[in-house]
């Protein structure tokens, strides 16, 4: 099954910041990215239909035959199978929500650049669960479900490496899933409550206590005494640690200090300093609102528990305290005492009371100096890409002075 990933707008635009620098299916949810629970259910090629920016890192692959699905949509088998089903000419529908059509790619790309459902197609109803990741909070509100599927479709007919430290304390082993090279050390993993995976050459670190469900990526670490309160994900080489519940950390990004985090999602390559804290709850127990990129205004969110939305490149200092409902976008520097504010614009460097503009240079050289740490290569398509959202964000660094 030759794929195309597309992005929706309406999905891409109240994604943002996240999707600025990544279509909507490379965002996590669960032990793996959107595009990678495809390519488990045995997808063969997969492609991107997204913005003409990222086409260089996400390219669209021309096949005569190509079945376009909404890159927000999570797999499950029944879907799959629906899916495999599609004849030329038929689009799958749920709801009123697109979830896939079987077309040429030619009408795959016009999908994706008038931002249209397929013209001409037969619609076919899927009675089935859906998921689909359009909101922040769906990121770390399906976590625990998508943990599970995750889990289920990548240990199937596998067996776990051996827990060997004698003084790490195991309930229901066989809920625990050691890949390759993983080690833990000195510590209490109850996956009473949820599957705890840990991917290859993982650490967990002496004193930690992890509550399932928990995902933790390839050469990823838990710090020594941190407490995973459970439902939580952290991506491929990514550091963890403090107290953390019911968050998404993605690839690269460290949070390995004391300090709580809760119903969080974070980017790639974002930094917290020490005793960083993100409120999650309003004292009031009121409905959390949130900055919407589709309305530029805060809307009701529907959540009563809501923390931080961090995208790429961004970094805060030290004893940063973050208010309930913040959203902070790509490439950006927050620092300083006191509680910061609700929405901070990509590329600033922020205070509690003002923010200035970072220069894309700035960034860049950050940027290299962080990917080297993990011996990686800021390519010239990663500047690229940053280049072209500062661009993008430019009215947003106003917003101070609306």
């Amino acid at each position: 099954m030759n794929i195309s990933l597309v992005d929706l707008p309406l999905h891409r635009t109240d994604l943002m910041p996240l999707t600025y620098t990544r279509p909507v299916s490379e965002l996590r949810v669960g032990i793996l990215t959107l595009t990678e629970k495809w390519k488990f259910y045995g997808a063969e090629e997969i492609s991107w239909i997204t913005e003409p920016y990222l086409r260089k890192k996400f390219p669209l692959k021309s096949s005569n035959e190509t079945i376009v699905i909404n890159g927000a949509l999570c797999p499950s088998i029944l879907l799959v199978k629906a899916i495999q089903q599609l004849k030329a000419g038929q689009a799958l529908y749920s709801g009123g929500n697109f979830l896939a059509a079987f077309t040429d790619t030619a009408a795959g790309i016009e999908l994706s650049e008038k931002g249209h459902l397929p013209h001409g197609h037969n619609t076919m109803i899927f009675n089935g669960d859906v998921t689909l990741i359009g909101h922040h909070w769906d990121i770390f509100n399906k976590n625990a479900e998508q943990i599970q599927a995750d889990f289920n479709l990548i240990t199937k007919g596998r067996k776990s490496q051996p827990i060997e430290d004698p003084h790490t304390i195991a309930y229901r082993q066989e809920n625990i899933f050691l890949e390759e090279g993983a080690t833990v050390k000195a510590a209490i993993l109850n996956a009473e409550t949820g599957p705890i995976y840990l991917g290859k050459h993982s650490e967990v670190g002496e004193g930690a206590v992890i509550r399932g469900s928990f995902s933790l990526g390839e050469h990823a670490v838990v710090s020594i005494g941190a407490k995973m309160r459970g439902d939580i994900s952290a991506g491929p080489y990514a550091k963890i640690g403090g107290e953390v519940g019911n968050s998404v950390i993605f690839g690269y990004s460290n949070k390995a200090h004391d300090g709580y985090m809760g119903n969080t999602v974070v980017g790639e390559w974002c930094n917290f300093g020490a005793d960083t804290n993100t409120s999650n709850l309003k004292n009031t127990y009121d409905e959390i609102k949130l900055w919407s990129y589709t309305s530029g205004k805060f809307v009701k969110s529907g959540q009563q528990f809501l923390g931080l939305v961090m995208a790429d490149h961004s970094k805060c200092g030290i004893n940063t305290m973050f208010n309930s409902g913040t959203v902070v976008g790509v490439s950006t520097q927050v620092l300083g005492e006191g509680y910061h504010r609700n929405v901070i614009p990509s590329f600033t460097w922020a205070s509690s009371k003002s923010f200035t503009t970072v220069s894309p240079k700035q960034c860049f050289d950050i940027a290299e100096r962080v990917f080297a740490r993990r011996k990686k290569t800021f390519s010239e398509i990663d500047r690229d890409i940053l280049l072209k959202v500062f661009e993008l964000t430019q009215s947003q660094r106003t917003w101070e002075k609306a």
